[in-house]
């Protein structure tokens, strides 16, 4: 979806979950992603939802139609629909099921990949970079990442990614910094 929408790092993150203690993560959580617009695409919000929270079943979707399959999965809403796929996009369907009819499919604009191990043993060999290479990943690492420290936080932080800062909380900021025990430095 990062590639697709072409996305970097989002201005702001909130979260939310269920009982959070220091020493682990929360048995499930909503991370709101705020994403800035790029180029002549708009401004985009994701929404991340874990362990047993679920987003609304749409409105559209069919009585007795699953709206995922593997229990995990991804529902794109857009001005003028909704789209249901697996958690890696696989299997996109229109929802209402009868928007299907009269859809065609675009044109392929980024290339198909031969999987992601191939991928990466084809880059180690010389070959053309992995798509998920770390340029690409570091950014959605940045983004997860700064999904979890909102989580701890429990409200809206607002994020400088040049500066690699969260602008508005300065204790949610000390979870950004570097800090390593005697004896492990780098």
């Amino acid at each position: 979806i990062f590639r697709v929408l072409k996305l970097g790092a989002p201005i702001a993150v909130e979260a939310s979950s269920t009982p959070l203690f220091k020493e682990s993560y929360p048995l499930a959580s909503l991370v709101h992603y705020y994403f800035p617009a790029r180029g002549e695409m708009p401004p985009v919000t994701i929404h991340w939802y874990d362990g047993s929270l679920r987003p609304p079943r749409p409105l559209e979707l069919e009585p007795g139609r699953e709206m995922s399959r593997e229990n995990e999965g991804m529902l794109l809403l857009g001005d003028n629909g909704k789209i249901l796929c697996g958690f890696d996009g696989d299997h996109p369907q229109l929802i209402p099921e009868a928007k299907m009819k009269d859809f065609k499919e675009p044109a392929k604009t980024l290339p198909r990949s031969p999987g992601l191990y191939r991928e990466w043993l084809d880059a180690c060999k010389g070959g053309a970079p992995a798509a998920a290479n770390f340029e690409f990943e570091s950014t959605v690492v940045e983004a997860l990442l700064l999904g979890n420290i909102a989580v701890r936080a429990g409200k809206k932080l607002e994020w400088d990614s040049a500066a690699l800062k969260i602008t508005n909380d300065a204790e949610a900021g000390k979870l950004v910094e570097d800090s390593y025990r005697e004896g492990y430095g780098i």
